[in-house]
């Protein structure tokens, strides 16, 4: 007994000094979970950063939270400026412009029954809310002078919540299964289509104290194949036995009835004489079984504590693998916010060494990941997890892999399904640039062959479709035009809607698929994609400077910003990522080059707030003026676009690509060229920022002399060595060692 209570001490104290080492908190507790969740932007008519405050560990299947808003394709589930809550949700909903899948919610109520979102919604200030990763918590006003308070903590595929309610004679919980709105129906939503086509079921055990069921729903569903075998399946349970239940169907209550299916239904639990319910839910989208197998492994009792050290202690380990130095609050609650957002997507998707296939709706052995917001991944969140978190880069790529195999084609933004969202195929541009920095886990050569066929393959019907966005679903878009773009050069205006862009983006996707070409010896394949990735300058309009529409005879459009997807002819015009001195060159020089990018810049052409100008700032490494990529970095990274607040991601950080670009920037490094192996080098923006590899190595990156006026780099080293250009390569940055930016007030030419 003695041995074990010495040690206990020592684990105890070991804890403690871990917690309180040189005075710091926990790395963990620097994360605001509610930056970015206002709907509200920066301006008028720019959108919120679409983020919740989610409860989970890292890259979970499932994601625990406050339900504020009746979520659909265009709406969050939890927004800032919401004044009540409806529910505590089991969702699936990755990002603003994509929908949930397979949810499920409880509410905690006293007084009257009342089941409909707006009917069982209270009122709460954000005064009374704690919103950490691993744990949350809000009172509500339960009206009458009482409140009920609400606790979540998490693991990946299930979650514990704990209500307290005031002394009352019912307590009472109202679950909720399936939430088929007819009211959120709009251009974007198709909710009628779902409500002829699905239904929820919930199953009440009041023996064993556990409610079973299963969500068919998506709200995506109008963007994807038909999926018969989709569920979302869910374990429920209490820790005290409910005095009476029933169900509901819409306004309809059926008391003592066990079994509910319908479009918009539940169940509703009474307790008498109880004041704190503890609730656990399980997910999974294989079975009930499976479902209750992750409960067993992952939240196996009702040690609600327990629960929330373990994932406090996960995070604190992953966002540990960064140190800063020379941050105030505000800064480390910036920068390890944006660290979380990184660590939240793709998804997990596979439970107990299986997984749902969306793509062929069958069950399959091995691990799976979804959700991946390709159009803005590529750039920032996928080459960023190559350095931080490479054990998931194989799992990652297979994933997009199996994709291919079990639907025929690699997906463009899986919802789970493919939903067709966005224009080019960039998972072409993550699985090269993986294979680029040797990852090899995964089956190259069926890799090879998914991203080969995006780029010689038309889809299906290609001529016979303007493939328009969010367009209902027909069949895999994948590159939709390029029957035309390989016969013309170009994808034609009157043909194909979103041309301009498609012509670029499938431009630096062939560049992509050529450089895995290359590594494989397939010659002749690279030789034509290398030829492919030039047809970018095809929308060149050399009268007007800029990129532009024009038709199937060759015609340029009188309307010079149609074909362009979520920006203008401004926003395009730099979007070669791949080829800067291609475009250097089609623009007649450095000069009229830096010219035309100075007005892009000078005259508020520049949106931040969008992927397709993430790279832009980097472009004068390029054209021989590096000091105003310097200059813009810091510009960029400041206040102007990120605040320790709601409000506080300048546009949607889409699934922690935004977030992604601000870690690279203020480290002083950025992947401009995908696929490439290489960085081009910034500016930091902190005296010292490190990262811990996974092998046991740091790769540390200092500002010397760094302060307000001394925003230029005079010269960089690595290891002591300095550096002549101004790329750093990938092999460099994970092999560890020191970069270090000797920082200057004036501007210099070279290094």
């Amino acid at each position: 007994m003695k041995f074990l209570k010495l040690s206990f001490l020592l684990l105890m104290g070991l804890h403690c000094s871990a917690q309180t080492v040189n005075n710091q908190s926990p790395v963990v507790d620097h994360v605001n979970t509610i930056i970015g969740t206002a709907f509200k932007g920066f301006k008028e008519g720019l959108e919120g950063g679409g983020t919740m405050p989610f409860v989970n560990r890292p890259y979970a299947m499932t994601n625990f939270l406050a339900q504020t808003a009746e979520n659909k394709m265009g709406i969050m589930s939890y927004l800032y400026e919401n004044k009540s809550v409806i529910g505590f949700l089991a969702s699936h909903q990755p990002t603003v412009w994509m929908g949930d899948y397979g949810y499920v919610s409880v509410m905690p109520q006293i007084g009257k029954l009342s089941v409909l979102p707006k009917d069982r919604a209270l009122n709460f200030s954000h005064d009374n809310e704690v919103t950490r990763p691993y744990y949350y918590k809000v009172t509500m006003d339960a009206k009458n002078g009482q409140t009920i308070d609400a606790e979540i903590t998490a693991a990946s595929k299930s979650g514990i919540f704990r209500f307290t309610f005031p002394k009352t004679d019912t307590a009472r919980i109202i679950l909720q299964g399936i939430n088929l709105n007819p009211e959120l129906n709009d251009w974007a939503n198709d909710v009628g289509a779902r409500l002829k086509s699905l239904k929820g079921y919930v199953s009440i055990d009041a023996i064993n104290n556990e409610i079973t069921g299963y969500n068919p729903d998506r709200q995506s569903a109008q963007l994807g194949p038909e999926l018969p075998n989709f569920k979302g399946y869910f374990v429920v349970k209490f820790d005290k036995k409910f005095s009476s239940y029933g169900t509901w169907s819409g306004s309809e209550i059926h008391p003592g009835q066990v079994e509910q299916t319908g479009t918009r239904m539940g169940a509703y639990f009474n307790f008498a004489g109880e004041t704190q319910i503890q609730v656990r839910i399980a997910t999974s989208f294989i079975s009930i079984e499976q479902a209750r197998k992750n409960l067993q492994q992952e939240i196996p009792d009702w040690n609600f504590e327990r629960v929330q050290n373990a994932t406090k202690a996960v995070w604190e380990k992953e966002l540990s693998r960064f140190t800063a130095k020379g941050m105030d609050k505000d800064h480390k609650a910036i920068f390890y916010t944006a660290l979380y957002h990184c660590m939240l997507f793709p998804r997990e998707f596979s439970e107990d060494g299986h997984y749902y296939s969306p793509f062929d709706d069958k069950i399959h052995e091995g691990t799976s990941y979804t959700d991946y917001s390709l159009w803005d991944t590529f750039r920032a969140l996928h080459p960023l997890l190559t350095i931080i978190q490479p054990k998931r880069v194989n799992g990652m790529v297979n994933s997009l892999v199996q994709n291919y195999q079990e639907g025929g084609w690699l997906p463009m933004w899986p919802n789970p399904t493919e939903t067709n969202i966005m224009i080019g195929t960039h998972a072409d541009a993550v699985i090269a640039d993986a294979y680029v920095k040797g990852f090899r886990g995964y089956n190259v050569k069926a890799a090879y062959d998914a991203v080969r066929k995006d780029a010689f393959v038309a889809p299906e019907g290609d001529t016979l479709k303007k493939w328009g966005d969010r367009d209902l679903w027909t069949s895999y878009e994948a590159r939709g035009g390029l029957t035309y773009y390989h016969k013309l050069g170009y994808i034609p205006a009157d043909k194909v809607k979103e041309s301009v862009s498609r012509t670029i983006e499938y431009s630096f996707d062939d560049y992509c698929v050529a450089q895995m070409a290359k590594g494989l010896n397939k010659m002749a394949d690279y030789k034509q994609l290398i030829a492919w990735s030039k047809y970018y300058k095809n929308q060149y309009n050399p009268t007007t400077g800029f990129m532009a529409p024009k038709n199937s005879a060759g015609e340029w459009l009188a309307n010079t910003n149609e074909g362009f997807t979520e920006g203008t002819n401004w926003t395009y015009t730099f979007g070669a990522l791949h080829d800067v001195p291609g475009m250097i060159a089609m623009m007649g020089g450095k000069d009229k080059f830096n010219k035309k990018l100075d007005e892009n810049f000078n005259e508020g052409h520049y949106r931040s707030d969008n992927e397709p100008g993430h790279h832009y700032i980097y472009m004068y490494n390029y054209s021989g003026q590096p000091w105003k990529t310097q200059a813009l970095v810091r510009e960029h990274t400041s206040q102007q676009n990120y605040r320790n607040a709601a409000i506080g991601i300048n546009g949607n950080d889409d699934c922690g690509q935004t977030s992604a670009w601000y870690l690279f920037s203020i480290m002083g490094f950025y992947p401009a060229v995908p696929a490439s192996g290489v960085y081009a080098l910034g500016a930091p923006q902190f005296p010292e920022i490190s990262i811990k590899l996974e092998d046991g190595k740091t790769f540390t990156v200092k500002a010397v002399n760094l302060s307000d006026a001394n925003k230029y780099v005079k010269y960089v080293t690595l290891n002591g060595k300095r550096l002549t250009s101004f790329e750093l390569k990938h092999a460099d940055v994970v092999k560890g060692g020191t970069l270090v930016f000797y920082m200057a007030a004036t501007p210099q030419k070279t290094f």
